[in-house]
């Protein structure tokens, strides 16, 4: 058994398997495709259960592949123990009805044994409890010991996932020796991690129902998994994962950047874990096209990034690295995935943005934390509450162990107890959440027939099939032969010019009918039409005339109006792209769009917003393509050929052998499915709605074309006119004079209020300084003012300090349901004891408002605005234990 490198153990499984007649697929996006079960790809066979199922064809019927896997529910463990990760690798071996157990278990230990030559009897073997079949197979044709041979039960070596195929496995183990252990028996090896799982061979033999009931399949399957890093550790003789060759170069620019070294320091080895980990699954989520987000896939990569980051700052590094670090990731893995190494630009700078962001979302988070520690010693109490804990960390990405930390250093301890519960009940939301997404996770398109042919698109090229032959009708989640007026359905068609949906562009609208002497005997109208798992497409709608069946010939006629508005705007959508990355730089990728007969919404990555000149830019690169009036052409090719004319695809999309490439003016090369016009001059005109943000480092263009840029010019007149008419204008053209003069008007006005308002305030003020309280020999004065603005009470607290040597002023304003504090105190008051800051954050807190500030001037929120007259009676309170006063 020779030390072989992780990459080359990858090549080396799936050149065995190809030598096997197994067909080499590349690892599936991280994002689930068509599987609304998974949030990511999380098993090397979850990307093949459409295989599995039927729901489509697999390019062989024995495939091999290496999937990257994403597992997040024990990311609180990762660091802590060595054992944990959330990236990995799964080599998996698969059959589609072909070969079954004698050539799954003959082949793992042909591979394990010959081709790596590990040790036979440094090798375990375990099946299910009742699986003689297996068992005999292991004993009498591999060879191996009868005692080596452990039979357990279905908790252990039996796959089954909901309702669906499901089966017996069998698992083979690795020895690691005495090193790890006595062996006084496989269980209490494996207890120890002396004896250690290396490979799973599932026998996906039955179906079932869910319920306990299992069918045998006629068609059985093989579907097998073992971890590449853990088959890296025993072929490096490595205790674990961050041990591996690749992993561990990882970890080595961690720790030359933050000055440590592995295995000296237990705390410093968590962080170095925990970083070297998730900027692992960092990258390949983000070379997959998934952003940083409040929610869904992009939180998961959020949280992902922000915990290294924070274990970055635990180590001492202060200036964002991450970035720095995923290169070093690219590079180790770049062989395998060489799409991470053409991506690298916009990975390093979505990571930077996000590292940038993050340092300022802590920054705010420790600010929210000495708020809730101000208002806890003002009531107090030396309690945080798990409620407040645990929004620190939802909302502020902030760490329970900094939260404990920082608290525990101004003596207040952390409600961990709560905090846990509010993480608890998250958590049963988020499995509440999944399991309803389970339940449909092999259901498909069940109630589609078995054997139906794939619906052929001639939509391309044609907006109405004259003659389309009806092969199914759904109506209420089963198939039906028939479909009666009044009736909604769906209606699959042996051939369409029906758009479905897909890559952004809505599914086509219109009609099918069936024509007797130029009138109508059936009439179906389609309010959409959405793919099928098995390449159908599902037009839905409501029969509005006559009666539907199955065998029917129809004629089948898009929405034309409605299409070319699409094709306006899908087209538009390249030209956009193309004019973006011109003006902001090759970074730009797509990420997301909604093509339809409104808008094109494109999303795309770019770190700030665009400036006036910018949009200006490219808006008038669009319209030069419109006016040129280039062709558009569409064309299959090989992927290869496509890429070598430097054809963009989407970013983390991917494709098979052979794909269609739209070419739109000089500029726009893309893979596209969808459809576009012919030529540039039919767009007709472009104009730019909007342009905000939608995530961190990915911005969003709203744009319109043809005739929706005429719907917009009307509307803006429409709006001009109705405001010259409010300003009893008779020309438009008068609008901006008239609006400069309105501006100024109120500018006047405003400052004569506020004129009359401090004089107002003054005047109250001279009141109170005849009946102020004296502590220290230090005035303390208060008052409430209504209906003022918070510059106002600058102005009088500031004027308060300039007049008075001696003085601690408490000031407050209510304007409806908010208002706020402003506190200012002399220097002679300051020099005893007075902190306008603090007594700011104590009187805040009364109201349960929160503030802060300098020692001469403080501003603070008030929360109960009914509690100002209370909040401001103990001002005097304040100010005695602060100055001393007996």
């Amino acid at each position: 058994m020779e030390w072989t490198g992780l990459n080359e153990l990858r090549e080396q499984y799936l050149s065995f398997f190809e030598s096997k007649s197994h067909t080499r697929m590349a690892s599936a996006s991280l994002v689930p495709k068509g599987d609304n079960s998974l949030l990511l790809i999380n098993s090397g066979m979850a990307p093949l259960k459409k295989f599995f199922l039927g729901q489509a064809v697999p390019p062989n019927v024995r495939v091999t592949t290496c999937q990257k896997c994403i597992r997040t529910p024990d990311i609180e463990r990762v660091g802590k123990t060595a054992r944990h990760g959330t990236f990995f690798e799964m080599l998996g071996n698969f059959s589609f009805g072909d070969y079954f157990k004698h050539e799954a278990i003959a082949w793992a230990w042909e591979f394990l044994t010959e081709k790596l030559a590990i040790p036979a009897d440094r090798l375990w073997i375990t099946v299910f409890e009742s699986d003689d079949e297996a068992a005999e197979i292991w004993e009498k044709e591999i060879g191996i010991p009868h005692d080596r041979i452990v039979r357990l039960g279905k908790a252990d070596n039996f796959w089954e996932h909901g309702s669906g195929p499901c089966g017996p496995c069998s698992e083979i183990h690795f020895d690691r020796g005495e090193a790890y252990g006595p062996f006084e028996s496989f269980e209490q090896a494996g207890d120890c991690d002396r004896i250690i799982e290396i490979w799973n061979l599932v026998f996906s033999q039955f179906d079932s129902d869910g319920k306990g009931g299992y069918t045998e399949m006629k068609h059985k399957n093989i579907d097998t998994g073992m971890g590449l890093e853990r088959l890296a550790c025993v072929m490096q003789g490595v205790d674990n994962l961050f041990e591996v060759d690749t992993v561990q170069n990882i970890m080595k620019h961690i720790s030359e950047i933050a000055g440590v070294t592995y295995k000296q320091d237990a705390k410093t080895d968590v962080s170095l874990r925990v970083i070297t980990d998730h900027i692992r699954s960092t990258v390949f989520m983000v070379g997959d096209g998934i952003t940083p987000a409040n929610e869904g896939r992009g939180y998961v990569l959020k949280r992902l990034l922000r915990r290294a980051a924070r274990h970055g700052r635990l180590l001492g590094i202060k200036e964002p690295f991450l970035y720095k670090v995923a290169e070093t990731v690219i590079r180790e893995n770049e062989t395998a995935y060489p799409e991470l190494k053409e991506k690298q630009d916009l990975i390093t700078k979505i990571i930077r943005f996000e590292e940038e962001s993050f340092a300022r979302t802590i920054d705010n988070g420790t600010d929210r934390l000495n708020d809730l520690i101000a208002a806890l010693k003002a009531e107090g109490s030396t309690v945080l509450s798990g409620q407040d804990t645990f929004n620190l960390s939802d909302t502020y990405g902030f760490p329970i162990d900094l939260t404990i930390e920082m608290a525990g250093e101004q003596g207040i301890t952390v409600d961990e107890e709560g905090f846990r519960a509010c993480m608890e009940e998250q958590k049963q939301r988020a499995r509440a959440d999944r399991a309803s997404k389970v339940k449909t996770s092999w259901g498909g398109d069940a109630a589609v027939p078995k054997g139906i042919a794939k619906t052929v698109f001639t939509g391309y090229t044609e907006m109405e099939e004259p003659e389309a032959k009806i092969l199914a009708i759904l109506s209420g989640g089963e198939a039906v032969d028939t479909l009666e007026a009044g009736s909604d359905g769906i209606v699959i068609l042996d051939r369409t010019p029906f758009y479905a949906e897909s890559g952004g562009q809505v599914g086509d609208t219109g009609e099918l009918a069936v024509y007797a002497e130029g009138a109508a005997e059936m009439t179906f109208a389609v309010a959409d039409t959405q793919k099928g798992g098995d390449g159908h497409s599902l037009h839905m709608g409501t029969l509005e005339l006559g009666t539907l069946h199955v065998g029917d010939t129809v004629s089948a006629r898009v929405d034309v109006k409605r299409r070319r508005a699409i094709m306006r705007n899908h087209t538009a959508a390249h030209l956009l792209q193309a004019a973006l990355r011109q003006v902001l730089g090759d970074h730009v990728h797509q990420a997301g769009q909604l093509v339809n007969a409104e808008r094109c919404r494109f999303d795309f990555s770019h770190f700030s917003a665009m400036t006036a000149e910018e949009l200006r830019k490219v808006e008038q690169i669009l319209n030069d393509e419109v006016l040129a009036a280039y062709p558009v052409t569409m064309e299959e090719m090989p992927i290869e050929e496509a890429k070598k004319i430097g054809a963009m695809a989407l970013f983390g999309e991917k494709y098979g052998d052979v794909v269609r490439v739209v070419t739109a003016g000089d500029n726009s090369i893309e893979f596209c499915g969808g459809t576009h016009v012919s030529n540039t001059a039919q767009i007709g005109l472009c104009k730019i709605v909007t342009e905000s943000s939608v995530a961190a480092g990915v911005r969003r263009i709203e744009l319109a074309t043809g005739s929706n840029v005429l719907d917009l010019l009307a509307q803006s007149e429409k709006t001009l006119h109705d405001a010259a008419k409010a300003l009893k204008l008779a020309n438009i053209t008068e609008l901006p004079e008239k609006c400069a003069a309105v501006a100024a008007e109120l500018r006047d006005k405003n400052a004569e209020v506020d004129r009359l308002t401090q004089k107002l305030a003054n005047s109250q003020l001279a009141d109170v300084f005849a009946d102020a309280a004296v502590v220290s020999g230090i005035k303390l004065v208060s008052l409430m003012l209504t209906d003022v603005k918070p510059d106002v009470l600058r102005k009088m607290g500031d004027q308060i300090r300039d007049r008075e040597p001696d003085v601690i002023a408490l000031l407050a304003c209510v304007n409806g349901e908010s208002g706020n504090f402003y506190c200012v105190c002399s220097r002679s008051a300051i020099e005893k004891g007075a902190h306008a800051g603090k007594i700011i954050q104590r009187i805040a807190a009364v109201t349960g408002g929160k503030g802060g500030g300098r020692q001469d001037s403080a501003m603070g929120g008030i929360g109960k605005t009914y509690m100002v007259d209370e909040a401001l009676a103990s001002l005097n309170a304040v100010a005695e234990e602060m100055l001393g006063a007996e």
